[in-house]
């Protein structure tokens, strides 16, 4: 089943400050058609990978107007990252330094990013803590608050324990997944994401990121409040704010994109009809919604 495209990108790898081999993949425009537009850096959830942004970073680095750089991170123990001996590693503040380590690595001084779930988590920090990196941000189906009852469903199908034998097996277990909140997706978008979850070893498909990200979803205590990052959020109000939350998200409540956009009165929202969490940024009106704010971007 795997075909995917390996064209239309660089595989650059660079070293963690702990010397932990992390990858990347590097959508490079003509530097002509690019030149003065800022790259864009995406940043994928708990246990997702480059491939997420693979349809999104074509269209917009090949786009006819206004192309751009896109730069998609694999998080240690994801994708083709290298998995770390020390579990406790995998965390915010770690892998947000893992982001900054990229920047400086790839040559980026400054950027637009694009955080899907706990990409956004890590950009909470990143705007506090190095916010010279940052031109403005896109929030996929995250925000300050977590609600329990999502992560909880992202714990019992990250635990679920089902492997699948084959890749229709995999397509299968996707929909099963995810088939009840992402009601606007066909067939072929299925395949896409189950492609972009697993990675195939000698033609079986096989979850692509470490089970210890898993493992440490169970240790949290979901009937005590979450902790928020609303302090962090606060750093976000000074840059570009666009919020794209799936219509039928369970991880992101429409009140807490409510109180996003008070406490920044320029958020852009955007809805994505038919999906839940987390949006796929290719799929829909999506794209456009993107190019727009790009365009108000350097």
């Amino acid at each position: 089943m795997p075909d995917t495209d390996a064209s239309g990108f660089q595989e650059p790898a660079y070293t963690s400050s702990d010397a932990l081999k992390l990858y990347a993949r590097d959508y490079r425009p003509d530097e002509t058609a690019s030149a003065g537009r800022l790259p864009v850096i995406c940043l994928p959830g708990l246990t997702r990978n480059t491939r997420d942004f693979h349809p999104l970073a074509l269209l917009l680095s090949r786009d006819t107007t206004e192309p751009r750089r896109v730069i998609a991170l694999d998080s240690r123990g994801r994708g083709n990252s290298a998995w770390d001996e020390n579990k406790a590693n995998y965390n915010l503040a770690v892998e947000a330094g893992d982001v900054v380590t990229a920047c400086a690595a790839l040559g980026v001084e400054r950027a637009v990013f694009i955080g899907t779930s706990r990409g956004g988590l890590i950009l909470h920090l990143i705007a506090a803590t190095r916010p010279d990196l940052l031109e403005a941000v896109i929030l996929n189906d995250i925000g300050p608050v977590i609600e329990a009852r999502g992560l909880a469903l992202i714990r019992d199908y990250l635990n679920s324990g089902r492997r699948p034998a084959d890749w229709s097996e995999a397509v299968d277990i996707v929909k099963e997944n995810h088939g009840a909140s992402f009601t606007a997706l066909g067939g072929e978008d299925w395949r896409e994401m189950a492609l972009a979850l697993y990675r195939d070893v000698g033609g079986r498909p096989v979850a692509d990121f470490d089970p210890a990200i898993a493992e440490a979803v169970k240790s949290v205590d979901l009937s005590q409040p979450l902790p928020d990052l609303w302090a962090q959020f606060e750093n976000l109000c000074r840059f570009p704010l666009m919020l794209i939350r799936g219509e039928n998200t369970s991880l992101l409540s429409k009140e807490t994109a409510d109180e996003m956009a008070r406490r920044h009165p320029n958020l852009i929202v955007h809805t994505a009809e038919g999906q839940g969490h987390a949006p796929l940024l290719h799929h829909g009106d999506i794209p456009a919604a993107i190019r727009a704010f790009l365009i108000s971007c350097r």
